[in-house]
């Protein structure tokens, strides 16, 4: 399974980095961000299971780029709001067909369509299992 996600995401990663000069993670931090505005570093680190440090390097990079900002919390001084810019969301708005299209096509590929919807809902049913029980969780 590992070895299959991690041709997937290398694949995905050439045809983003050739379309928009993004690799995956890149997109997968826009996506969320344009999907959950006014969201933390943490929030973003849980969704993916990364620690917060790497998350937060990759919201630094993403700033330096002028995709996402940081905004005060007016709740919690300690924490920052994400937001895309508008550079941003055109970006991750062209990415998006990009990597949907490349995801269908190389799925599309290799599985007819009742198999690539009984691997969807196993895969949701693992996640949601390993998520339930913390199987997983980074520390840091």
């Amino acid at each position: 399974m590992v070895r299959c996600e991690t041709r997937l995401y290398n694949a995905l990663n050439d045809r983003l980095r050739e379309g928009h000069g993004i690799v995956t993670s890149q997109y997968e931090f826009l996506s969320y961000l344009r999907d959950h505005p006014g969201c933390r570093v943490a929030d973003l680190a849980a969704e993916f299971a990364i620690g917060v440090g790497a998350t937060s390097k990759g919201i630094d990079r993403l700033e330096k780029q002028g995709w996402a900002a940081r905004q005060p919390n007016p709740s919690d001084r300690r924490s920052s709001l994400l937001a895309l810019t508008d550079d941003g969301t055109r970006l991750v708005d062209a990415a998006e067909r990009t990597f949907t299209g490349a995801l269908a096509e190389l799925l599309g590929a290799a599985l007819d369509g009742p198999s690539a919807s009984a691997l969807a809902r196993a895969l949701a049913t693992l996640r949601s299992a390993l998520e339930h029980d913390q199987v997983g969780t980074p520390t840091g």
